[in-house]
């Protein structure tokens, strides 16, 4: 697919111009509106000398200056990255100096980690404040770049970059993933393909802009001209009275946040019937939720698999599969991650980079036109991802034979026990059927006789009685006793998790490795 990112905007304000773009808190802006401010901060950016293809970089909130910004900064030919909003400040001086950022977004929460990040980092030459209130004297106005007098965006390659989001940093140094302007219309394409994104839809935007799983549909809901609902930050009682208030049709979750809204709504019905489509995603959601969620909501479902090197969409499981599934057809299609995406290829290949067979495990690859350019001033890792074209996402897994994707485990998580492979996943699936089990990650840790030995965290349902003996002997019932957990940890608290929902192994195994386990009980 041709063109840049100014091209959604350029086309919603020709042909959708009264509609309600977006609507923040007591804000509301029409397309023609939200044209005429992102042509000023186009404008505005070049008066501010931040030269084509220099950095400016975003620490803010789901806001209406962070959606514009997604859609003036790469539009006029300068390069977007926005920043997560909950890492420490030496983390963002980190990404800060890789990107060589000039100049960076803040609001009123995040100006005083600006204001350290400024003196931390040498290129970081200006801030630019979006806050209520007067604007410090020591940042520039953000509403100053609307004095200039917008102008048309230039054309531009395509193939030039657009944006860099960083990627890791809780583990290892984080990498600047960079993707272009064709790589992320590509992405438009497939979110209309899975979601049926038209201008009759109210989107309500709770995840992070500063991750894929929430900016992946600011373009292409603004393409067809239908309507932002933007919040700050997730809280279940907020999301609720936005649906309603909003008559939103489609809400885009991580599976920890369905839960708490599911919680809330058990508490505090109300009328969502206006929702016709949950988008989930970033993180597996169990059987057991998808049915409670369909009993709730009432509403289509649709999950995908990505990352944010593929801008970030590959797989999809698409309304009509989760409606067959769930009413008993072919239900194990709901442990799959669906199928590509059109115009995106995935291969299962083994450990010398050979195609395997259907049912056969290996790891991932993937390649199209969503495929980033690669991660910035890293050329080892460049040539160890990027084969041929093909994307190596370090992801294990395996189709069946009608092309359907299973992930089973990271390719460096699986766990090698007695010489025999487990993928963690197929043991949660087993632990998550227990109905007293809530939550559930499936690690390996340290073990002198078996090498490593198969270690559940279980997070377990109010009041429940359930032992550690039972929730091995439910497993060894039901999977090859090589498989099932020799130690269970049982918990009452949530997991750790990343911002998207992603349980954070790695801490678990930390913990696990600080603390000397008991053996296992003996079963018979």
């Amino acid at each position: 697919m041709d063109g840049t990112l100014a091209w959604p905007l350029e086309s919603a304000a020709r042909s959708h111009g009264a509609r309600t773009a977006v609507v923040e808190g007591e804000r509301r802006v029409t397309y023609h509106e939200l044209h005429h401010r992102v042509r000023r901060v186009g404008a505005g950016l070049a008066e501010a000398g931040i030269a084509p293809g220099a950095v400016v970089a975003v620490l803010l909130a789901n806001s209406l200056e962070h959606l514009e910004s997604w859609l003036a900064v790469p539009a006029y030919g300068r390069v977007l990255t926005t920043l997560n909003t909950r890492l420490a400040v030496p983390e963002l001086a980190i990404m800060l100096e890789d990107s060589g950022a000039e100049i960076l977004i803040v609001d009123s929460v995040n100006l005083e980690a600006g204001r350290r990040l400024r003196e931390l980092v040498p290129l970081l030459k200006r801030l630019l404040f979006t806050g209520d209130g007067p604007c410090p004297d020591d940042c520039l106005s953000y509403e100053s770049l609307m004095v200039a007098r917008g102008v048309a965006p230039p054309d531009l390659d395509p193939d030039s970059l657009a944006v860099i989001m960083y990627t890791g940093g809780t583990t290892g140094r984080p990498k600047g993933v960079m993707l272009s302007h064709s790589n992320l219309l590509s992405n438009c394409k497939h979110t209309w393909h899975q979601d049926g994104i038209q201008r009759e839809d109210v989107v309500l935007h709770s995840p992070p802009f500063f991750h894929m799983a929430g900016a992946q549909m600011i373009h292409a809901v603004t393409w067809v001209g239908g309507t932002h609902v933007l919040l700050p930050r997730f809280t279940p009682s907020g999301y609720t009275h936005a649906i309603v208030e909003h008559q939103a049709t489609v809400a885009l979750l991580v599976p920890t946040m369905v839960h708490m809204l599911l919680d809330y709504l058990d508490g505090c019905p109300a009328d969502l019937d206006s929702l016709r489509l949950l988008h989930y995603g970033a993180s597996p959601m169990s059987t057991k939720q998808l049915h409670r969620a369909a009993k709730t909501l009432g509403c289509d479902f649709v999950q995908g698999y990505g990352m944010t090197e593929a801008s970030p969409g590959v797989t999809f499981l698409s309304s009509q599969d989760h409606r067959r599934a769930l009413n008993g057809e072919a239900p194990e299609r709901l442990n799959s991650v669906g199928y590509a995406l059109p115009g995106v290829q995935l291969d299962i290949r083994d450990g010398n980079g050979r195609s395997v067979a259907d049912g056969t495990v290996g790891e991932v690859w993937v390649r199209g036109p969503n495929i980033m350019l690669g991660y910035l001033n890293c050329a080892e890792e460049n040539g160890q991802a990027l084969v041929d074209d093909w994307y190596r996402t370090g992801d294990g897994g395996y189709c069946d034979a009608d092309g359907y994707l299973f992930l089973v485990d990271r390719i460096k998580d699986m766990i090698i026990t007695g010489g025999e492979n487990v993928y963690s996943i197929e043991v949660e699936r087993v632990l998550d059927k227990h109905p007293q089990v809530a939550e559930v990650a499936v690690i390996g840790v340290p073990d002198v006789r078996w090498g490593e030995r198969v270690h559940a965290v279980v997070v377990t349902e109010a009041g429940a009685g359930v032992t550690e003996a039972d929730l091995i002997e439910h497993c060894r019932e039901r999977i090859a006793h090589y498989k099932a957990p020799r130690s269970v940890e049982l918990r009452t608290e949530p997991l750790p998790k990343s911002d998207v929902g992603k349980i954070l192994k790695q801490e678990l195994r930390g913990e696990s490795e600080r603390t000397e386990q008991p053996p296992a009980p003996t079963l018979h």
